[in-house]
C-alpha cells in the first residue's frame, strides 16, 4: 500500500499510469534473486516484446517500504538512460509483478504474457535451460513499421475525459445514487472500485460493467465503512488492484426518520456511526494514499468527495438523525479540507435534493416515503403518493433530482483545480448558497 502508489506517481509524469500487480508461487520464484530473474531477463517471441518490452526492472527486497521506492527510483534513471524507456515490467521481491500502462486492459495484458515467460522459463530447465531472442531480433520487432504504426494509433486513442483511467473508490455503490455514480464513472472510462456491504448486488453489478469490454475494470470490494479495518482493508485491495487511488467518493449511508419520542438511541447512534464516523474513516485511510502519491509526484490533484444532501444544509423535521450527522459531514469536509489541502488533496461535499425514484425514497418496505408517512410527517397525507406529491411541490423546478445531476456535480469538483471545503448544492433551487 505505500509502495505501489509511489511508483505509480513516479511513472504517472506526463498522464496518470495504472500499476497492475499480479503474486504467485511462479512469479515468487523467479524473484527469489538476481540468478533467477535473469532467467527471465529477455524475451522468448516477439509477443513479449509487443506487450512488455525487450527489458525488465527487478527490485531486491528492503526491510522499509521507503527504501524499495529508492531502489527503483535510482533503478529507474538508469534503465530510462540505458533502454531510452521506462519499464512496463517490474519484479519486487516480496511483493510481486508490477505491470505498467496507460490502461488497465493493457496492464492486464502485459501481466498475462510476462507471466507466459515466467512458464516457458521455469519449464525449460528440463530442457537445457532458457534460450531468449536475439538482440538482432528483437530489434527488428521493436523498429519494425506495423508495430510503431499500432503504438501511434493506440496514443491518438486516448480519451480526453477527466476520468480517463482514473482510479475511484465509491462507497455505497451497489445500489441508488451510488451505483448510478459509479456506472457514469466507468462510462467515462474510470477504473471503479464498488465497496459495499451487498455483496450479491455488488459483484452483479461490477459483471455487468466489464461485459462491456472497456479498457477500464470494474471490481467489487466488501465494506463496512463504519469499521476500521474494513475501510482498511478496501483501500489496500484498490492499491493492490490498479497501483493507487484518484478520487475516493464517500457516498453510503443510512436513514431513519421519527420524532424525539419514537428514535431509539441505538438507531441514532447507527446512523452517525455510518454517515458521520464512517465518513472519517474513509478520509482517514484514503488520505494516506494521496499522500504517498503526493510525495513522489508534485503536479497531480486528488479528490475525496462526500455525497452528502440538502438535509446537510437545511434542518429535517422528524429526521434529526439523518440532518445531524450531514450536518456535521458538511463540518468535516471544511475541516478535512484545510488539513489536506496542502498535499494537493481537495476535499467538497455534493448535496443532492431529493431522489425519488432510488430506494432510499420509494422501497416499499423500509423508504422514505413509508417512514414519512408512518411517523406523520407530512399533515393530512393517506398513502404513499401523497407524500411523493407533497415534496415534489416543494422544488422550484417540480422534480426529484436525478443520478445525472449529481454525477454532473462530481464531474465538475474533479475537473476543477481551485475550490475545496465546498458544499455543492444539487437540489433544483430548494436549497441555494447563502
Amino acid at each position: 500500500s505505500e509502495v505501489l502508489p509511489a511508483i505509480r506517481m513516479i511513472l504517472s509524469e506526463n498522464s496518470r499510469a495504472v500499476v497492475a500487480s499480479r503474486h504467485n508461487q511462479l512469479i515468487a520464484h523467479f524473484y527469489e534473486n538476481e540468478t533467477r530473474f535473469r532467467k527471465i531477463a529477455h524475451p522468448f517471441t516477439p509477443d513479449i516484446v509487443v506487450y512488455c518490452k525487450s527489458r525488465y526492472m527487478y527490485i531486491e527486497r528492503a526491510l522499509k517500504p521507503v527504501d524499495v521506492i529508492e531502489g527503483f527510483k535510482s533503478q529507474l534513471q538508469r534503465f530510462r538512460k540505458e533502454y531510452g524507456y521506462s519499464p512496463k515490467v517490474i519484479l519486487i521481491k516480496g511483493i510481486g509483478l508490477l505491470a505498467v500502462s496507460d490502461s488497465y486492459k493493457s496492464a492486464e495484458g502485459i501481466l498475462d504474457v510476462f507471466e507466459d515467460l515466467l512458464k516457458i522459463s521455469f519449464y525449460s530447465e528440463n530442457f537445457g535451460g532458457p534460450r531468449f531472442m536475439s538482440k538482432d531480433q528483437i530489434e527488428f520487432i521493436d523498429n519494425w513499421e506495423v508495430e510503431n504504426y499500432r503504438r501511434k494509433i493506440a496514443a491518438a486513442s486516448t480519451e480526453n475525459s477527466v476520468l480517463h483511467q482514473k482510479i475511484v473508490v465509491v462507497t455505497g455503490a451497489a445500489q441508488g445514487f451510488g451505483a448510478g455514480i459509479a456506472e457514469m464513472m466507468f462510462h467515462e472510462n474510470a477504473n471503479v472500485v464498488v465497496a459495499d456491504m451487498n455483496e450479491e448486488k455488488g459483484r452483479s453489478m461490477v459483471d455487468e460493467l466489464n461485459a462491456k469490454r472497456k479498457n477500464n475494470k470494474a471490481i467489487f470490494v466488501p465494506v463496512n465503512v463504519a469499521d476500521d479495518a474494513s475501510v482498511s482493508a478496501m483501500i489496500d485491495a484498490t492499491v493492490a488492484q490498479f497501483g493507487g487511488l484518484d478520487v475516493f467518493i464517500s457516498n453510503a449511508g443510512i436513514l431513519h426518520a421519527g420524532s424525539l419520542e419514537e428514535m431509539e438511541p441505538e438507531k441514532f447512534e447507527m446512523v452517525t456511526k455510518v454517515n458521520y464516523h464512517g465518513y472519517f474513516l474513509c478520509v482517514r485511510h484514503a488520505s494516506k494514499i494521496f499522500k504517498i502519491q503526493s510525495n513522489y509526484n508534485h503536479k497531480e490533484m486528488f479528490d475525496i468527495i462526500q455525497i452528502n444532501s440538502k438535509s446537510g444544509l437545511k434542518g429535517s423535521n422528524k429526521n434529526f438523525a439523518y440532518a445531524g450527522g450531514k450536518f456535521g459531514g458538511i463540518g468535516l469536509t471544511q475541516s478535512f479540507a484545510l488539513e489536506l489541502i496542502p498535499h494537493r488533496i481537495k476535499v467538497n461535499s455534493i448535496c443532492p435534493g431529493n431522489f425519488f425514484d432510488g430506494p432510499l425514497w420509494s422501497d416499499p418496505k423500509t423508504g422514505l416515503f413509508v417512514q414519512y408517512l408512518r411517523a406523520g410527517k407530512v399533515p393530512g397525507a393517506k398513502n404513499l403518493e401523497d407524500v411523493k406529491e407533497f415534496y415534489e411541490k416543494q422544488v422550484p423546478a417540480e422534480r426529484g433530482c436525478t443520478v445525472e445531476d449529481v454525477f454532473k456535480a462530481v464531474k465538475y469538483v474533479v475537473d476543477q483545480q481551485y475550490e475545496t471545503g465546498q458544499a455543492v448544492p444539487v437540489t433544483g433551487g430548494q436549497n441555494m448558497l447563502k
